[in-house]
C-alpha cells in the first residue's frame, strides 16, 4: 500500500465516527420535562424520583434512548424562579419537539404555542380548554387526566366522614394555582355543598416555606375544620411528610390524594397510581416523537383509586377505626 493509500485509509477510519456521531446528534430528539415543584434532579433518568424512573424505564422499552437518540431537559424548581409563564415561554423559545408538563396549570402553554406537541399529567384538561375533548383532544395537547370528575372529590369527603362521624367542617390545604383553577376548587367546593360541610380553606404559594404551611395549618385549625383535605399538586406532594407531621401536632385527621403521604404519617389517602400513569405519558410521547399528532391521541383518564390507611396514625390521634373501612382498605400500615 502506497503512503498516500494508507492516509486516505487512516483519515477515512478518523472521519466515520465523527459523521456517525453527527449523523446522531441530528437525528436525536429533544425531550423537554417541566414540573415547577420538583427538584430539576428528580426529573432525570436513573437519578430522578421513582416517577421519573418509572418515565425512563418505559422510554427506554420503547427504544427511546437518552444520550443516543433523545436529549433531555429538565426545567424544575431551581429554574422556577420567576413564575411558570415565564419558564414556560423560555421553554417554547428553545423549540424542543415535546414538551411533557406535569401538574395544574397546564393552560400556561396554551397561549404559548399552538406547534409543539405537550404531554401532561393533570386535572380535567377540557375544563381548562387545552383539549376539545378526552377521546379526540384536536390540538397540541394530550397525556393524562388525574381528575375523575366530581364523584371522586365526594367519595374522599365520605371516606374521611366515615373516619371521623363528628366532622363538621373541611378543612382544604391547596396550592393557589390548583385551587383557582377550573377543576379542583370548584369541584371541591360542590362536593362540600352536597355534604352539607363548609369549608375552612388555606392556600399556599410555590415554593412555599416550612413556616408558609404551618401558618395554613394553624389557620385551618383556627377557622374550626376538625378534618382535612390536602388537595393533590406536586407542590403539595414535594412536602407530604412536612404537611402531614403538621396535621399530626395539630390533631387534625386528614385526607390525601397520595399513598406517600400515608407513608410519611399521613391518616389516609385515597389515590391513583402514579407510576402508571408516567409509564403511559412515556407511550404517548413515544408515539408523538414517531410521528403521531398529540390532537390524534385520546387522554387517558384515570379510573382506578386504592384506599391507604396509616393506624399507627389513627391511634395517635385518638381515632377508633370502623373494621369496615379497614377491610375495605387496599393497604394498611401499621
Amino acid at each position: 500500500m502506497t503512503r498516500r493509500a494508507f492516509l486516505s485509509v487512516l483519515f477515512g477510519a478518523l472521519a466515520w465516527p465523527l459523521a456517525a456521531a453527527a449523523q446522531q446528534s441530528t437525528s436525536s430528539k429533544r425531550l423537554a420535562i417541566f414540573s415547577p415543584s420538583e427538584p430539576s434532579a428528580d426529573l432525570h433518568g436513573h437519578s430522578g424520583s421513582k416517577f421519573s424512573r418509572a418515565l425512563f424505564t418505559e422510554l427506554r422499552r420503547l427504544g427511546q434512548i437518552e444520550g443516543q437518540n433523545l436529549k433531555v431537559e429538565s426545567y424544575g424548581r431551581e429554574q422556577n424562579t420567576s413564575g411558570p409563564e415565564a419558564l414556560a415561554a423560555e421553554i417554547v423559545r428553545s423549540n424542543p419537539d415535546v414538551i411533557f408538563f406535569v401538574g395544574p396549570g397546564a393552560v400556561i402553554f396554551k397561549k404559548l404555542t399552538s406547534r409543539i406537541p405537550i404531554v401532561v399529567i393533570t386535572g380535567d384538561p377540557v375544563k381548562q380548554g387545552i383539549a376539545e375533548s378526552l377521546a379526540h383532544p384536536g390540538g397540541n395537547f394530550t397525556g393524562v387526566s388525574v381528575d375523575a370528575g366530581l364523584s371522586i372529590y365526594g367519595k374522599r369527603i365520605a371516606l374521611l366522614r366515615e373516619m371521623v362521624p363528628t366532622m363538621s367542617k373541611l378543612g382544604c390545604l391547596a396550592l393557589r394555582l390548583s385551587w383557582n383553577g377550573p377543576t379542583a376548587g370548584p369541584a371541591i367546593r360542590a362536593a362540600a355543598e352536597a355534604a352539607g360541610l363548609p369549608l375552612a380553606v388555606s392556600l399556599v404559594e410555590f415554593g412555599a416555606s416550612e413556616a408558609d404551611y404551618r401558618a395554613a395549618v394553624e389557620s385551618i385549625s383556627r377557622d374550626g375544620a376538625n378534618a382535612v383535605m390536602v388537595v393533590d399538586s406536586p407542590e403539595i406532594f414535594q412536602n407530604a411528610a412536612l404537611i402531614a407531621k403538621l396535621l399530626g401536632d395539630a390533631k387534625l385527621p386528614a385526607i390525601s390524594f397520595h399513598p406517600e403521604a400515608v407513608e410519611a404519617g399521613g391518616l389516609m389517602a385515597y389515590s391513583f397510581d402514579l407510576i402508571e400513569l408516567y409509564k403511559r405519558a412515556a407511550h404517548t410521547i413515544d408515539a408523538i416523537l414517531r410521528g403521531a399528532k398529540p390532537g390524534d391521541i385520546p387522554i387517558y383518564q384515570v379510573t382506578r383509586f386504592e384506599l391507604c390507611i396509616n393506624l399507627n396514625t389513627a391511634k395517635q390521634l385518638g381515632l377508633s377505626i370502623p373494621l369496615a373501612l379497614v377491610a375495605s382498605a387496599d393497604k394498611v400500615i401499621e
